[in-house]
């Protein structure tokens, strides 16, 4: 497809990964990309946007742009909505939708308010068209709208996936604070990790981190054998998209062989979640969970990555217990990480101190809502 077939489009990212995402935007054939805050938007052709729902690992989000408009109040969104598709073709009063805001206009201060508008545009559209409505469904809709309020402007675009991108479906474990598994995998990228060398995790909860880890070292893409809503737009191209699914399995790499991966677990619980969801994700062969705490454990042959998202204490009266984890942990790597890379999400300064290792880079990111830092350790 050509360059007049490319049209706007938007990255939902985790703050933080913005610059990252744009990165892997560009390396799956997107155009123009530029980093927002918590988004990238870029050009895309058909195909591309195919590619991005299956192979991209960091977006929440990818919204096609259909229709903008002027917007300086309730009359001109209901005028613009109706206006904005050929709803005769795009939504069925057979369809189920639902409809997701951000920004705000005059009048139009509230996302759920505006939500609402934007609906009873549609469902009076529909009624003149057929004499009947949509039903709205919020967990698996037909169709997935997406409506930006800002400077004066609407813009109308469609979301491509039934949910966030996030979820991979290996997932049948959460543990009690989870990383989210497009957070992991943009952490891992900034890690520099490649799969050329060990891979360890000394507090691996879940496992999520070294999942995704081995998920991008085999290219294994994200988005194959899930389910789409774009697989039910209007103008959805199932040739198109099958060359897209044959072209993401081609790039798997099923027999590259990887050093070792290995997650350390004190708390037999959590350990056996981080085994459930390496076997849904189809890496017993690959990684390996070992019960005890990290202390007891001896690293591959070096060097080697460690890679770890420690408690950060938010809730109260655990803090000593933190400060020795911490502390143990500084006297782990020190004493058998030598040569070794550690990376390490630190929501809380005051921990992290207790590490007594001096960071490199500090690379400012959120997770959960929760002010981060990526920090990075050259071990000596």
């Amino acid at each position: 497809m050509g360059r007049v077939n490319r049209f706007p489009a938007v990255a939902v990212l985790p703050q933080g990964l913005e610059e990252a995402g744009c990165d892997e935007l560009r390396s799956l054939g997107a155009h123009n990309v530029e980093a927002r805050r918590r988004a990238a938007i870029f050009q895309a052709d058909m195909a591309c946007f195919y590619r991005l729902h299956l192979q991209s690992r960091l977006p929440f989000r990818l919204l096609r742009e259909m229709a903008r408009f002027p917007c300086q109040g309730r009359d001109d969104l209901y005028d613009g909505i109706r206006h904005a598709l050929d709803w005769e073709r795009w939504l069925h009063p057979s369809m189920t939708f639902r409809v997701d805001v951000t920004g705000i206009a005059p009048g139009l201060n509230h996302s759920h308010f505006t939500a609402l508008q934007v609906k009873n545009a549609l469902i009076d559209e529909q009624r003149d068209l057929w004499g009947q409505r949509s039903s709205i469904d919020l967990s698996e809709p037909d169709l997935s709208l997406h409506l930006h309020l800002s400077h004066g402007q609407a813009v109308l675009s469609l979301d491509g996936s039934q949910g966030s991108l996030h979820r991979r479906g290996y997932r049948a474990a959460m543990g009690t604070a989870p990383l989210k598994e497009n957070l992991a995998a943009g952490l891992i990228h900034l890690s520099g990790w490649n799969g050329q060398q060990p891979l360890v995790d000394p507090c691996c909860g879940s496992g999520i981190l070294l999942i995704e880890a081995a998920f991008g070292a085999l290219q294994q893409p994200p988005g194959l054998g899930r389910h789409f809503t774009l697989e039910g737009w209007a103008d959805f191209h199932p040739e198109l998209w099958q060359q897209e699914i044959d072209r993401a399995q081609q790039r798997r790499r099923r027999n590259r062989t990887l050093p070792p991966i290995l997650g350390f677990e004190q708390d037999p619980s959590i350990a056996n979640q981080a085994r459930d969801n390496v076997s849904a994700a189809g890496l017993d062969a690959i990684i390996s969970i070992i019960n005890g705490s990290f202390g007891e454990q001896h690293l591959p042959d070096g060097p080697g990555v460690l890679v770890c998202n420690p408690p950060y204490g938010q809730r109260l009266g655990n803090e000593d217990e933190l400060n020795r984890l911490y502390s143990d942990l500084g006297e782990f790597v020190r004493k058998e990480a030598s040569g070794w890379q550690l990376w390490l999400l630190s929501g809380n300064p005051k921990l992290t101190g207790a590490l007594r290792l001096k960071a490199s880079r500090r690379i400012p990111v959120s997770n959960g809502g929760i002010d981060c830092r990526w920090l990075h350790y050259a071990i000596r």
